[in-house]
């Protein structure tokens, strides 16, 4: 039993492959090795979200109205030696949401990849000044130029910095170095919180 004191459960999984795709109920984990001094791996937290239920299309494909509830809710049923599946009363998949965070690397280009489209992206910033690249070159970590080219690159809709070296003491003084290349960029501070709903539909307004 992994810290008996906490009040949950802790699953131990283990990372061996270069990527692995983690799925614990609605949730899927991307995990993406990263470029450090030793072995690192950044993070996709990724929710799906299914398309809404057409009942015009239920009603074309033959399916009783019994079934709709459950293959509504991502269930399969067998009907009269049918496989019934939930794609054939859903319309196309909605966007979801998706938080990328990323830590002890340098920025290379996978990370962008991983992080495409992110509702947020949490990246190292370790170094304020371009001029300390050769120092996160040889430490393996990135400076705020380097994150920012990278959320840009994604097309992230914001970036937090964290993980500052201790000779960072005021990394607000540096935040515009940052937003020259992505302006929706912010210093990420202990029990920074933002919360995330899925877009609302607006095809029928």
């Amino acid at each position: 039993v992994i810290a008996p004191e906490l009040p949950f459960e802790i699953k131990f999984i283990e990372l061996n492959e270069s990527y692995e795709n983690i799925q614990i109920g609605e949730y899927i984990i991307e995990a993406f090795r990263v470029k450090h001094n030793i072995i690192c791996y950044g993070y996709s937290i990724v929710i799906n979200r299914q398309g809404k239920f057409e009942p015009e299309k239920a009603q074309a494909n033959n399916i009783p109205l019994k079934f709709w509830s459950p293959l509504q809710k991502g269930e399969t049923r067998e009907f009269e030696g049918r496989l019934l599946t939930p794609d054939m009363v859903l319309g196309e998949g909605r966007k979801g949401l998706k938080i990328t965070y990323c830590t002890d690397t340098r920025p290379v280009e996978w990370i962008s990849e991983y992080a495409k489209e992110a509702d947020l992206f949490v990246c190292e910033g370790m170094y304020g000044e371009e001029t300390e690249e050769t120092k996160a070159s040889a430490y393996k970590h990135m400076t705020f130029t380097e994150a920012a080219k990278l959320a840009k690159a994604a097309k992230v809709s914001e970036l937090w910095l964290t993980h500052f070296s201790p000779s960072l003491v005021y990394p607000k003084d540096f935040l515009h170095v940052a937003q020259a290349i992505f302006p929706q960029t912010v210093i990420g501070k202990d029990r920074m919180t933002k919360t995330f709903k899925f877009e609302e539909d607006t095809s029928e307004e």
